[in-house]
């Protein structure tokens, strides 16, 4: 998988029969903050897939979008869908310079879609993309394990943290519960 992204923070927990997705809102040029509320996570496939970038934010709407079209093309089979944009963003000249991570879910899977061709289905029902990916990980793991809450409220203790912690994420957080 490529390096750390610096760029944000993407957290997602499948727990007690919720998924739950959330963004970051801060974008960074270099070692500065130029916006604050940016909206990293999406809604896809008539609000079946849930899908949260890290990486440059032109690449990651080009990713987002070829992501909907194979979603379409599958009957959004999301793990088919990502398998195939992982081998066009493998192997497609253009495609292959994007640098972003996408971490896609529904109500069966959560999947991390990588560049070099990565289809990842993490243990645990969790996962994290970008800078604060590894705070966000290990706070959701910890609230999972050790705290009698929901899933929404994990994630956003979990993001609260890695805010907390990481200087490329801000507490200005975007949640989607499928």
């Amino acid at each position: 998988m490529k390096a750390v992204i610096r760029s944000t923070t993407i957290l997602t927990v499948r727990h007690r029969g919720q998924v739950v997705l959330a963004g970051d809102g801060q974008v960074t040029l270099g070692e500065t903050v130029v916006k604050a509320g940016a909206r990293k996570v999406r809604r896809m496939h008539g609000d079946k897939v849930l899908a949260g970038f890290a990486g440059a934010s032109a690449d990651a709407m080009t990713l987002f979008d070829r992501l909907e079209g194979k979603l379409d093309q599958y009957k959004g089979n999301l793990t088919r869908a990502a398998v195939e944009l992982a081998k066009d963003w493998r192997t497609d000249k253009i495609l292959r310079r994007l640098e972003a991570l996408l971490l896609a879910v529904d109500r069966d899977h959560t999947l991390i879609i990588s560049g070099t061709g990565d289809v990842i289905e993490p243990d645990r029902g969790v996962a994290a993309i970008g800078s604060g990916g590894q705070y966000a990980l290990a706070a959701a793991r910890a609230l999972m394990e050790h705290a009698d809450m929901e899933a929404e409220r994990i994630v956003r203790t979990a993001m609260a943290i890695t805010a907390d912690i990481c200087i490329y994420t801000n507490d200005q957080i975007v949640v989607e519960v499928l």
